[in-house]
């Protein structure tokens, strides 16, 4: 008899479950089957974009007790779109773009618009 959340997982391996406003939307996922012949979903690699693909919208000044949730939700409109923030500033650590009082933040259209020239 086959293991149905193996089943579930090899299904839900060929579709991306992630919201629109996910990092992760559009990234593919794929399986391994571990020693034990489990099945493991996992996410492919995400390449993150240059920051020189995307066309800042205006700067933010970081003060004392900024936090890149809410300057998601104040900028862009969703406060888990705060990876867009660390995509356009080249944070590996999103926590370093708010520890610097004085920093300057660039707030950024995300990469693809129609009509932007890239080039």
């Amino acid at each position: 008899m086959n293991d149905p959340l193996a089943e579930i997982l090899k299904i839900s391996a060929r579709l991306n479950l992630f919201p629109q406003n996910s990092r992760y939307h559009g990234i593919e996922t794929a399986t391994v089957e571990d020693a034990d012949g489990r099945t493991v979903v996992y996410l492919c690699r995400r390449f993150v974009p240059a920051p020189e693909r995307f066309v800042t919208i205006q700067e933010h000044t970081v003060v004392q007790g900024d936090r890149l949730d809410l300057l998601a939700a104040k900028y862009i409109g969703d406060p888990e779109q705060f990876w867009r923030i660390c995509d356009a500033n080249r944070a590996i650590d999103p926590a370093q773009l708010t520890a610097t009082a004085g920093k300057k933040l660039r707030i950024t259209l995300p990469e693809g618009l129609a009509g932007v020239n890239y080039g």
